[in-house]
This record gives structure tokens, sequence and C-alpha cells, in this order.
């Protein structure tokens, strides 16, 4: 299929393409146009040069090690060295300037629509790679500045392409993408007819090129004026160019170091031309030319020129360090068998705003200067370069603006790194990438699963006191819960009254005048009376009446079964008893007593007075007689988030116990009875005292086995000595949870080394951990947080919230007060919530209304 290039011909006479400031000397695009047609996805030029044009999903920024970066270097020349002579490769980097946009056309819950409305518009750097490979027509001549096509018409040549030409081009393609692909670094996807040409509300690269269109843009055809002001349309344009050996650094490399994010202890790394890249904040254009040539005729060249400088040397020192530098490049050619090259790096920076210029080259200057380049902005020889730029144009750059060099410092100057990337899962949790706080979507579970990144969704979760910590998990908890999750949490400290009781869950917590209170006889309607069911009711049951270091009889453990399923019988027949322990203990002296002497059961065998004694105080009027009787809450099995809050019952001899047994219960019940619903266990500081209660083994059981019933385990701790002083949390959790979060470690810099050797980490994500929270700018208010994921991907995200997120998940103990007494005030969570950030907003505005004026 031939697909002749038409740029909305509605409008095309009037496009004026200004050279001079004389009006005789404008060009009409159509004819000035190089591009002759697209065919069967090439782009063919007027001179006959045919490119392919790819696109490139390039590694995330911040995400890479020291090896990584030599790695995908070697990558780059293994490629280059795969091309043809005549050839140009022509990596083209954009990064423009854009908004988030939140989708408001779906109905969503109070924190949702609050995150939506405060990352709404939230300015970032967008960016997108092209790759265009151009096989240059046989027998082309040389193009300079002088005799750019922008200056003059072109023509189809007389001869056509050689049909075998175009299969071995192609057949070196095919190897090139492979050889860039297989690396597992960068993704290659090769542009189709419609990408390149454009449709009438898509515009193709060939528009966006040439009218700087940004992303999403509709195709505008616009004026491209170069004097007295380089412009096209509304946009004002700058370029600088990296095209002389005398603008170049004198050492370059594959990474450099970022001073931003390095401390005394670790050196943080990014690609060479990081700067120029996404560290770059502003509209540019990152073009990256390699012109590959015949070697042989190419290092022939060079010998002559060797000769030439060698007989001038006795006049002048500055042909004898010429004569020595040919010579040494000669040298490093041959033994090291390098690919001779010419290659040119430019940035194209343009502006809505005319006086924004100059705050743009100084920024662009900087950037330059810290590869160590020296910024130089092109004036005359724009036009031919930015022409040049246009993608399928490349064989008509001017060569003397180039320099020679190798392939292996050519691609040194690559930009290797793009924005961090959003999930398309529908599970996951909003955070921020580093450099802008564009939210990004993040799947910590079953995109990971997916990939084979994890073998299990468990999630370790470690962080100081004040880095942060319940915050971020409040986060998680609320987002997992939003998707579906069944979670049961447990607690010390109250982290997490606000989130449950804005959701409507369960919160289970002791107060003198509102003690904690259970019913585990009650079987919901959705439930069924099963043998984990009554196993678990019997543990109750013998932990109520033995202590923990006494042993139970057979007889016993047959005496409380045979009890169970007797009050179980009976209720059915009764459905007018309700079930609780009253109506248990009740049905045991009243009913089973007889059951027992009729039996002939012994005392010795079991102890029917002792245990009805032993248990007196759980039965109505004794003292624990709250604990086992609710009349509320009771449907465990179907309420989706339950939390144990465990401060005032973690020393109590009996309380606790109980607590636990429930704990196990509870959850053990939905793993196996949830059939594919997620069911998350989270322990919070809470797991240091339910170590004491024999919950160990438990936590050893969770975390090897949760994952085959679609379930996840959290542990949340705050000390580096709790992990090594826990052979439990050292070894089972640990070693079994896959996703490993930390939060802000610069109190431990000095003792990280343990830290490092405990959790198996890398020095590059030692150099990410220890990078958290350094260089913020700006007035946003977040805490960075260190995600590993599996033993290879690990990633710092920036923790932000939106107001009304923030008082639902604060922990400071007077936000806290004030969020409940309003929430009281006004009947419901999310109203209190609204009503105080107006109240604390007017309240400010009031005191700066009231303030002085200088």
């Amino acid at each position: 299929m031939v697909v002749t290039l038409i740029l909305v011909m509605v409008v095309l006479s009037a496009l004026i393409l200004h050279l001079r400031e004389a009006p005789d000397r404008s060009r009409d695009m159509e004819s000035q146009l190089p591009i002759y047609k697209v065919e069967n996805g090439y782009l063919l030029s007027k001179q006959g040069d045919v490119t392919v044009a790819y696109r490139l999903r390039l590694p995330e920024i911040f995400t890479l090690s020291n090896e990584d970066y030599e790695a995908l270097h070697h990558i780059w020349v293994k490629a280059i060295k795969i091309l043809p002579p005549a050839t140009v490769l022509h990596k083209q980097d954009w990064f423009t300037e854009d908004k988030f946009q939140a989708d408001f056309s779906q109905d969503k819950d109070f924190l949702s629509a609050a995150s939506d409305r405060f990352f709404h518009e939230r300015p970032f750097l967008a960016h997108e790679c092209y790759l265009m490979i151009t096989k240059k027509a046989t027998g082309r001549k040389p193009a300079s500045s002088v005799f750019s096509n922008l200056l003059r018409k072109s023509f189809l040549p007389p001869e056509t392409i050689n049909p075998q030409a175009m299969l071995d081009f192609q057949d070196k393609l095919g190897q090139f993408e492979k050889l860039l692909s297989d690396a597992g670094f960068i993704t290659i996807d090769r542009l189709q007819e419609s990408e390149l040409t454009g449709t009438d509300l898509h515009a193709g690269i060939l528009e966006k090129y040439l009218f700087l269109l940004q992303q999403g843009e509709i195709p505008v055809v616009k004026d491209i004026i170069f004097k007295p002001q380089w412009s096209i349309g509304e946009k004002f344009c700058q370029l600088y160019s990296m095209g002389d050996i005398d603008d170049l650094p004198s050492l370059c490399g594959s990474r450099i170091t970022y001073d931003r994010y390095s401390t005394d202890k670790t050196k943080f790394s990014v690609s060479f031309a990081a700067p120029v890249g996404g560290l770059l904040n502003c509209n540019h254009i990152y073009n990256q030319f390699i012109f590959i040539e015949d070697t042989q005729k190419t290092l022939k060249q060079f010998e002559s020129k060797r000769r030439r400088l060698q007989s001038m040397s006795a006049y002048s020192r500055e042909n004898a360090i010429s004569r020595d530098a040919v010579n040494a490049f000669l040298n490093e050619a041959i033994t090291e068998q390098r690919l001779p090259v010419k290659a040119h790096f430019n940035l194209l920076t343009w502006t809505d705003k005319l006086d924004d210029l100059k705050n743009i080259r100084n920024i662009t200057s900087a950037a330059l200067a810290t590869m160590d380049a020296t910024p130089r902005q092109e004036i005359k020889g724009a036009p031919q370069i930015f022409w040049a730029g246009l993608p399928g144009n490349e064989a008509d750059f001017p060569l003397n603006d180039t320099f020679s060099t190798f392939a292996e410092q050519a691609t040194c100057f690559f930009n290797q790194e793009t924005n961090y990337r959003t999930s398309l899962s529908p599970v996951g949790v909003r955070l921020t990438d580093r450099l802008s706080g564009k939210p990004v979507w993040v799947d910590l579970s079953d995109e990971l699963m997916q990939l084979g990144i994890i073998t299990n969704r468990n999630k370790f979760i470690l962080g100081p006191s004040g880095s942060g910590k319940s915050f971020l998990t409040n986060h998680l908890v609320r987002s997992y819960y939003e998707t579906g999750s069944h979670i049961v949490l447990v607690d010390v400290g109250h982290s997490y009254r606000g989130l449950c009781t804005l959701v409507g869950g369960y919160y289970f917590t002791y107060e003198e005048k509102n003690p904690i209170r259970f019913n585990p006889f009650f079987v919901s309607a959705g439930d069924i009376l099963d043998t984990e069911k009554k196993e678990s009711l019997k543990a109750l049951l013998l932990a109520l009446w033995k202590r923990d270091d006494e042993v139970f009889k057979r007889s016993e453990y047959v005496a409380l079964s045979n009890a169970l399923a007797a009050y179980f019988a009976y209720l059915d027949l009764r459905p007018e008893v309700f079930p609780c322990f009253n109506s248990f203990y009740e049905f045991f002296r009243d009913h089973y007593l007889d059951q027992l002497k009729a039996d002939n059961v012994k005392e010795r065998d079991f102890d029917a007075d002792n245990f009805m004694y032993v248990l007196r105080p759980f039965y109505a009027g004794g003292e624990f007689d709250y604990l086992l009787n609710a009349t509320e809450n009771l449907d465990l099995l179907d309420q989706r988030m339950i939390v144990f809050e465990l401060d005032n019952l973690k020393d109590h001899a009996i309380l606790f116990p109980v607590v636990t047994l429930m704990v196990m219960e509870i959850f053990i019940s939905k793993m196996r009875k949830l059939k594919g619903v997620r069911k998350i266990i989270l322990i919070e500081e809470a797991w240091k005292a339910l170590m004491k209660a024999g919950f160990a083994e438990y936590i050893k059981y969770l975390f090897k086995t949760v994952r085959k019933f679609f379930g996840e385990a959290w542990v949340v701790t705050q000390d580096v000595e709790d992990i090594v002083s826990s052979s439990i949390v050292k070894q089972a959790i640990i070693n079994n949870s896959d996703v490993k979060i930390l939060l802000d470690q610069s109190k431990h810099v000095n003792k990280f080394g343990m830290l490092q050797e405990l959790l198996s980490l890398t020095e590059k994500q030692k150099s990410e951990i220890l990078s958290m929270n350094k260089g913020k700018t700006g007035d946003r208010i977040y805490k960075d947080g260190w995600f590993g994921m599996g033993s290879t991907h690990s990633k710092v995200f920036g923790v932000e919230v939106s107001r009304e997120e923030y008082y639902c998940y604060t922990t400071e103990e007077k936000e806290k007060v004030m969020v409940q007494q309003y929430a009281a005030k006004f009947g419901d969570m999310a109203k209190g919530i609204r009503a105080l950030i107006h109240d604390l907003a007017e309240q400010k505005r009031l005191a700066l209304l009231g303030s002085p004026i200088d």
C-alpha cells in the first residue's frame, strides 16, 4: 500500500517557511518537503533514502545500577555495529510539559475523589522516544549546511532502489531489533503507517516534529519562521548543539553521579546524558545522530590526514599535536576493533512565552555544563540542523556539523531513561514519581506475580518512628480495601481508627466503659459450622480452662467435642436461643452434665465441676461476662475490614490470649472460605506482643501458606534490632516477604551494613534507600518510600496524599482528636473531615487578612 504524504492539504497553501527576512525567499512546504511518500512502513525521501521508524520504551529513571548502565551501553554498541555502512541512526527523545488529568467521569468514594481533585492538572514532563534508521541512497553526495535540501528542492534520482540491497537492509534491521530487545532493558516497536503520516485527529511523527505538536494535540499546520526570531506557530525556539569536538566533555562514560541523591557513603547513578534528558525541566527534543560509514574508507582517510599532518608537523606544534591525536585514533581503531563513526547531538527547546527564553537558555546551559560540555547556541546553522531532524530526512544532515569518534563514545551521549510508568492493573496504590510528583498507579501484588518478579504477595514494612510508616500503611490498606480485599488488622496505638470508622469496619478495642466483645459461638447466615470452626472453639475453651503449662487429656478433648456438637444440635431445635457463651454455659450446666452422668464419665477423665468453675467469670454476672457474649459486630466473615487494637490488652493474662485466638480463627476462616477474594492480615507493632502468646508458629504458618489462598500477610516494624532479635521475623517473615518497603533510614546510616546483610540488599538498592527524602524542592509535602520487589526490582516513590486522606490517616494525637470531634459533631467521618478542612482554611484566610502589611 502506498500512502502519499499530505500534511493537511486544505490549509497547506497557507503554510510559509521563512528562510530570510525578505518575503520573496519564502518556501512552500509541499514543494520543500523532502519526504516523497510512505510505502510498506518505510519513509522514502525524494533523494532515494529509506527510513524505518521505531518507538522505544526505555528503563525508568533512577532504577538502574552502575552495572546496568554498562550493560545497556554495550548493547547499543553491539547493535550499532550490526548496521551496514551508509546508515544513519537518529534517536529522538521528546520531553514536553504536560498536566495530569484525573478521570471525573466515574463516581468514586470520598477519599478517591479527593485524591483526584488534589492531583488534577499537576504538571510533569512527558517523555516519548523514537528511533529512526536511514539507509542512504546509493551514490548520494554528502550533505552540508550550504547544500541542505532546505535551501533547494529535492528530486527523485533516476535510478531505482536495489531490491537486494533492501533485503540486506531488512535483515540487518531484524538483527538490530532482536539484539536491542532481547537484553530486557528496552522495548522496541515498529511504527505503523498511520503513526508516521498521522490521521485527521492524531498527528504523525512528521507533523509532530515540524509543528512541535504535543501528545494528543490535534494536527494543526503552523508557520515556521527562522528570522529574526525562530518560531513555529506560537512557540519560540532555540537550538543548542554538540557538533564540534571543542564543545564536548574531555571524558564521557555510561553513567555519572547524581549529587542530589548521593551521600558520603553512596554514589547515586544516572545516565551520562540524563542532565539534558528527563532532568532538564522544559519543553525540549534531544536529538542523537550517529553516521555509520565504510570503516576501511574512513581509516584510509584518517591515514592520509595523518601523513599530511606529519609532513607539516615541523612547521607547527599544533600540527604535531593533531598528528599524535589522529595516530592515537587509528591505533585504537585497529587494536581495539573500534567502529569509527560521525556523531552529532543537539537540544531543541521551545516555550510559548518570549520572556521565558532567557530562563530556558540558563537552565539548558547549566544542563550542558553538568555534562562538562560547552553550551553553544546554534544561530546560522539552526535551520539546516532542524530540517535534518525531520524523520526520514536524516541523510541530509550537514556533515560539517558532526565530529569523528567511536561508537563506544558516541553512545555515552544517548538518553537511556524515561519516566516512571503507571500500571494498568486494577489493584494497587497511588504513589508519586521522584521528579515532578506525578501520580503513578503501582501494583505491588498481582502484576508482579504474573511477571514472575515475586513468588508471594507478602509484605514487610520497616520504618523508624516518625518516618511515616503508619501513614503509608494506612494508604496501602485503604487502596486494597477499595479493590474488594478483606483485611484483618492487628495494631497497637490506634493508628487505623480513622480509616476503619470511615469505611464502616469493625474496630475491636478495650476501654473501661466499652470493653472488647466477641461472639465466637455465633454462626452467620453465609457461614457453615465446619470442623475448622469446631476446632477453633475447642481451642478457645481449652485456653480459658487450662494454663499454658498445663496439658489436657484426650478424654477432656473428646468431652468438649461432644459438648459442642450437642450444643449446636440443641440450637437447631431451639431457634429462640441466642448462640453465645452464656447459652453454651447454660446448656452445659442444665443438659450436658446429665449426659456425662448417663455416659458414666469419671471425674478423672473430665472434671466438669472444675471446668464450670474456671469458666464461671465469662458467664453472665462474672468479671468477664462481656467478652464472649457480643450481640453486635457478629458478621466477621463478610466484614471486609476488622481492626484489633491491643494497646490496653497486650499485658492482660486473661483477655490477650482470647483476642489472639479470635484473630487466628477469624483470618483462617476467611482464608479458607472466601474463594477468589483477596485476604490480608496486617500485624503492626503488635507482633512483638503476639510472640509472647504462642503466636509465633501461627505467623510462620501464615507466611508460608497464605499465598495458596489468594492471601497476603503484612508485618510492620520500626527498628532494626526488632528484626535481629526475633528468629521468627528474621527467618519466617523476611524470607517469605517478596515485597519489602523501607521508610527513611537516615537514622541508621551508621549501622546500615547490618540491615543490608539481613535483607540481602545490593549496592544499588543501598544507594536508593539512603537517597530517600534528599533534594526535595518546591512546596510539596510528602515522604519517600523504598519499594523492593523481588530480588531484582526496586524503586523509590513519593507518598503524597490529599488533605482529606491526610486527616483520615494522621497519627498525630492532636489531629486525631480534632477529627474525632468533628466526626462526632457532624455524625459522619467524611462530613467531619470536610468541615475540619473548611474551618482550617477559613482560619488561615482570616489570619492572612489580619496580618500586618510590610
